[in-house]
């Protein structure tokens, strides 16, 4: 008789005929067979050594069904498989320092939404292959130790929303397509050892993060041209020169700018865009080179809370305006030149930061803005030629 035909069955029987049913009838594969191969793939190129028995590769038994469910004690973590368990969607590893290469096979996985190799010890180069992933909005090999350059067909990923490798050991240039990634809002590629200049960005960028590489050059405008969703930029621990130009700062969407440590000898600072526009809360323009003075229309973002000019060469007055504006809690202006009175507002307002190793005079020691001391009289009457107060500070 067919299993199948319940219904003819005495009502006390089907209690056993499920029991059989479930132990003798062959469970049938869910996964696509091109997934599992590429999964085989993936964990075969991992070192076995590296792999701890309570991680979750060390679950991955192929004499299951990875898709199968209920996964008990095979693929018990690390993957997600569609609702139908056709297909594997997600591959999201525990930092379980995981060693070894990312197969190209990886581009077998075409319905892959996410790929989360972070905070392991993976090496060797990114494969160009994996462009194939045509589905993947999230790709994410923070702190390991990919080499080689970011493959330029990265740029074909166009469902990809957002893209971490920072933390590793990538070397070359930007693709020059960055810009035909119609759906990426974060892009973060610091700390590795990219160089050259910035590309056209990718178009709806909420947030850009490259610090501590080797670019060079300016900070062009064809690069952010048409970023009005922009909020975040850290291009701090490069090597970015000449003048950081006002357009920059018309960013109609830009809230936190970090280009500390650079080599830029110059900053515009225009007034607000709009009906007292600007949604700047913090600027860190530290260690760089820029001479003239303290920009004056900084003062006038409304909310503005934080500001870092630290250890440039500006010269000058401490605009009256810093210490009038309210939002400013975060001020740093020590290792400069400036002279004169600090604004009363700064030194009794209760902003924190650094007046000090100016050329300030009455900057009360009581107060912790104006530490470290100021700088000796010497260097000061040097920095302004001989006569402090005049002229401008010699490099």
């Amino acid at each position: 008789m067919a299993l199948h035909n319940l219904n003819l069955l005495p009502y006390f029987l089907l209690p056993l005929i499920s029991l059989l049913s479930n132990h003798i009838l062959p469970a049938q594969a869910l996964t696509a067979p091109s997934d599992i191969s590429a999964l085989k793939a993936f964990k075969a190129s991992i070192k076995a050594s590296s792999i701890p028995p309570w991680s979750c590769l060390a679950s991955w038994d192929f004499t299951t069904d990875p898709c199968a469910l209920p996964r008990r004690t095979h693929f018990t973590c690390g993957l997600t498989c569609s609702p139908d368990s056709t297909r594997v969607t997600q591959i999201t590893l525990d930092p379980a320092a995981y060693s070894g290469t990312l197969t190209p096979l990886i581009s077998q996985l075409t319905q892959l939404s996410t790929l989360d190799l972070s905070e392991n010890s993976f090496s060797g180069p990114i494969p160009s292959s994996i462009s194939s992933l045509s589905k993947l909005q999230s790709l994410t090999l923070r702190s390991n130790s990919f080499s080689g350059s970011l493959p330029p067909s990265i740029t074909n990923l166009k469902s990809l929303e957002s893209l971490d490798i920072s933390h590793n050991f990538l070397s070359g240039f930007l693709p020059n397509a960055m810009n035909s990634l119609p759906n990426l809002r974060r892009l973060d590629l610091s700390f590795n050892k990219l160089a050259g200049s910035l590309p056209k960005l990718p178009p709806n960028l909420l947030e850009l993060a490259l610090k501590r590489n080797s670019l060079s050059g300016s900070v062009p405008k064809s690069a952010f041209t048409g970023l009005i969703q922009l909020e975040v930029v850290e291009l701090s621990e490069n090597l970015f020169s000449g003048t950081l130009q006002s357009w920059f700062f018309l960013l109609p969407s830009l809230q936190q700018v970090d280009l500390a440590n650079n080599s830029l000898t110059g900053v515009e600072i225009p007034k607000p865009a709009g009906n007292g526009g600007g949604k700047l809360v913090a600027v860190d323009l530290g260690f760089n080179r820029i001479e003239g003075y303290p920009p004056v229309n900084f003062a006038g973002y409304p909310v503005l809370s934080s500001l870092s000019l630290r250890y440039n060469r500006l010269r000058g007055r401490i605009p009256l305006e810093y210490g009038r504006k309210k939002s400013l809690k975060r001020l740093y202006l020590d290792g400069n030149f400036l002279i004169g009175q600090p604004p009363a507002g700064l030194v009794t307002g209760g902003v924190s930061g650094s007046l000090g190793d100016n050329c300030l005079q009455a900057c009360p020691a009581s107060s912790n803005l104006c530490l470290p001391s100021q700088k000796p009289n010497a260097i000061c009457k040097q920095a302004y030629g001989g006569r402090k107060g005049k002229g401008k500070p010699r490099s």
